[in-house]
């Protein structure tokens, strides 16, 4: 499937909230979700895992290699118990990382930046606040596996993250803690 075959698809899962299963170049397995709204370069999704909606996240279209609906019987499981019956799409605009970090940082949330890849050296997480947009990068506070805020804030450009991640159970209750 070629990039605009992708967005195509992901847009028509939106409105009959289909399940997608996504292949990314950055990672051997799929995972699953359901499409909210699309850019031109830039997807949202609520992630699902385990019959539940584990949060959202924005990703690059260019980052996958293939799509496909998951239509089988957790699909059905999850129409018949309504799980998505109360899903409310963010107020986000995700017209590129600039105006989605711009429509987060307004929300005063934690959340996940990552830069993924294959090559576990090249992989980064942070998980924290967002400080300041800018014009190509975004200026992030982290907290470590320990809770702990460092001290210097880091520098993200927008070119190295491939998926931003919020409202999940691991960023919410981590984030009470901290």
């Amino acid at each position: 499937m070629n990039r605009l075959e992708i967005k195509e698809f992901i847009s028509s899962a939106i409105e009959p909230k289909n399940m997608c299963r996504i292949f990314f170049k950055y990672n051997y397995n799929y995972s699953y979700h359901f499409p909210l709204m699309v850019s031109d370069k830039l997807f949202l999704s609520a992630n699902e895992d385990d019959f539940i909606i584990d949060g959202f996240s924005i990703r690059r279209f260019r980052d996958i290699k293939k799509v496909e609906f998951k239509n089988d019987k957790c699909d059905e499981i999850i129409k018949h118990e309504g799980i998505l019956d109360n899903i409310e799409v963010p107020q986000i605009d995700i017209t590129d990382w600039h105006s989605t970090f711009s429509s987060l940082s307004k929300l005063d949330m934690n959340v996940i930046v990552e830069k993924e890849s294959l090559d576990e050296d090249e992989w980064a997480f942070y998980i924290g606040k967002i400080v300041k947009v800018l014009k190509s990068k975004v200026i992030f506070k982290h907290f470590d596996a320990d809770g702990i805020w460092q001290e210097e804030n880091y520098e993200i450009p927008y070119s190295q993250i491939t998926s931003v991640t919020f409202a999940s159970r691991y960023i919410d209750i981590f984030s009470k803690y901290v």
